[in-house]
């Protein structure tokens, strides 16, 4: 009779791995239970509670994570390395040979085919000793060697990536144990394994050099604590990449190992529990860092404590060029201004799909009215504009007229943010801007155009001050002229009197109303969805921006008529314009405020 499994226990129940977390009664009920926790928490009922009373704890923050079930449930048999290895490589190759030897015709797909050419597949399918890549996920492996068996490095030698994620380990003993005759290993991945006693694990302890050559190591969903993945870490030590993502950390509570610090370039944290880039600050030490990806955890702030200013901001070594920020809480774009301080090296960023990248009222209410972005548009030109070094951006290469580009459209939102306020309080506006004065001097300093409010009551109030911009079709110099229209005019009035004006004969002209704002061509939002292939097929396309960008300066710097015309859709932004037609609808009805530009074309 099989004996009762143990509490820490590792058990597969058709091919789903769970940890044995209560051996006992549970009231309400008959006999005994076995209280579990599955590496997948969405298999489980419940939390390790029944009916309000606690029976077992569970290492995962889900509330479905755990079930009870019977010790007499039958589970699956564990099974050696070496035998997983055979079971998913070899078992095809041994049922044709079977199949051959017994004299029974081979079947692919229903139909009888010929055995002409395979010996050599066999030959080439069975040798598991030529394997370099080898993946054992979910295999139920418990331990290195069984008896009878070769051993591994009679076996397999030439592995040089090996993956033993969610199999049934408790210490180190069976990854001691394989890849000590690996000589070739490189890459190893343990993730979904569920270590227990880590610090005091003999099998870590005394390992020796087995681990030396290995460059990439993964200890994922494995929930381990900072501590307890530092004190492995110093068993590889000429590891190049780390990934300790889905381990609930809420803080690196000390370095990394010092040999680490001139090896590591790759460090990936993606969803963990960190709410500030404090909470990584000891992550400093680690000079040789290239790459740092913090995707899908939980960071809105610089600091822990954002709301004393004695906090120090985080900062980071030099050497890390790209950050992953994508799916956290980012809410402001003084965040974002931070981001060339905490990481002086920065050059390429993803940091999609936060609050910044939409119209939310987080954002809203964190900065002014007019660089609330709307869009993933126009918060992929913000960022650009913002961050002077960035070379990549969600993936899309920022190229040099991508930046100029980027930049003038800041400087056009921020001049309507200070149009909305006024003149004593710019410097208040301009104090969320930094670059705001360095934009100016390479791009020229916008215009700032306020409207006066007036009396109701008033005449000025029902007159609009337009200035028209004759274009004629002779390609000569654009004539302008400036008038004050009563804002009741109809646009058949309007365009009578704008004939006249220039001497032309109103069923022969055009009018366009420009409005002085830009809108993303039809196509180029990003599209619902989370996914990062989304995003990767987006930095593959061809994504070109319109050349000119907003306007182009006037010889005293400020923003004259020039710019991309109204018709042009080549690159992501057009000027938005609307053709006033004929119709008895009033001028109030087809512009904005009490001042226009209006440019007249030949039909």
């Amino acid at each position: 009779m099989a004996s009762t499994p143990m509490v820490g226990q590792r058990l597969s129940y058709d091919d789903l791995v769970c940890t044995v977390r209560y051996v006992g009664e549970v009231a309400g009920t008959s006999g005994a239970w076995l209280g579990v926790e599955w590496d997948d928490p969405t298999r489980g009922k419940h939390d390790g509670s029944h009916k309000g009373v606690k029976y077992f704890e569970c290492l995962s923050k889900s509330s479905t994570a755990a079930s009870f079930v019977r010790p007499s449930r039958p589970s699956q048999a564990p099974q050696s390395f070496i035998s997983a290895l055979h079971e998913k490589y070899a078992s095809e190759v041994d049922s044709a040979n079977r199949a051959i030897s017994s004299g029974r015709l081979i079947e692919i797909s229903g139909k009888v085919v010929e055995e002409v050419g395979f010996d050599k597949i066999r030959r080439q399918l069975a040798r598991v000793g030529d394997l370099k890549i080898v993946i054992l996920n979910g295999m139920r492996v418990g331990w290195a060697v069984g008896e009878g068996e070769a051993s591994v490095a009679e076996t397999c030698p030439k592995i040089t990536e090996l993956d033993l994620s969610h199999n049934l380990f408790v210490d180190f003993g069976t990854s001691v144990g394989v890849c000590r005759d690996l000589p070739e290993l490189r890459s190893l991945r343990l993730n979904g394994n569920r270590f227990q006693d880590v610090l005091g694990d003999e099998w870590i302890q005394n390992a020796g050099s087995v681990f030396s050559g290995v460059k990439e190591l993964a200890l994922e969903e494995t929930f381990l604590r900072w501590d307890e993945i530092c004190h492995i870490a110093r068993k590889f030590g000429s590891l190049a990449s780390l990934s300790c993502g889905t381990n609930q950390l809420a803080a690196i509570s000390g370095p990394l190992p010092a040999a680490l610090s001139s090896t590591l370039t790759i460090l990936n944290l993606e969803w963990n529990g960190f709410t500030a880039l404090s909470d990584l600050t000891m992550l400093s030490s680690l000079t040789s860092l290239r790459n740092l990806h913090l995707k899908g955890n939980n960071i809105s702030a610089l600091t822990s404590n954002p709301s004393s200013s004695s906090a120090a901001v985080p900062t980071f070594p030099e050497s890390i060029q790209y950050v992953d920020l994508s799916y956290n809480q980012v809410p402001s774009w003084s965040f974002v201004d931070s981001l060339h301080v905490v990481f002086p090296g920065l050059t390429a960023l993803r940091i999609a799909h936060n609050p910044i990248y939409g119209s939310t009222e987080q954002s809203n209410t964190q900065q002014g009215p007019s660089l609330s972005a709307t869009t993933t548009e126009e918060a992929h030109m913000i960022t650009i504009a913002r961050l002077p070094r960035l070379r990549t951006l969600n993936f899309a290469t920022v190229s040099d007229s991508d930046r100029s580009n980027a930049e003038m459209f800041y400087l056009s939102r921020v001049a309507k943010e200070l149009a909305a306020v006024p003149e004593g309080a710019e410097s208040e506006v301009l104090k969320a801007h930094p670059r705001y004065e360095e934009l100016c001097a390479l791009h020229g300093t916008p215009d700032v155009i306020r409207r006066q409010e007036t009396n109701p009551e008033f005449l000025e109030s029902r007159l609009i001050n337009v200035t028209f911009r004759y274009v004629g079709g002779g390609g000569e110099v654009p004539i302008t002229k400036t008038k004050d229209i009563p804002n009741s005019f109809d646009i058949y009035a309007v365009k009578g009197m704008t004939a006249r004006m220039f001497g032309l004969s109103p069923l022969r002209i055009r009018l366009f109303w420009e409005t002085g704002e830009w809108d993303p061509v039809a196509g180029f939002d990003e599209q619902e969805g989370d996914s990062s292939d989304e995003e990767e097929e987006v930095a593959e396309a061809e994504m070109e921006w319109v050349v000119g960008g907003p306007a182009g300066g006037d010889e005293e710097g400020h923003r004259g008529w020039e710019g991309v015309s109204a018709g042009a859709t080549a690159g992501r932004w057009v000027k938005r314009e609307a053709e006033l037609r004929d119709s008895p609808r009033a001028l109030k009805f087809c512009v904005d405020g009490q001042e226009a530009k209006i440019r007249v074309e030949d039909k």
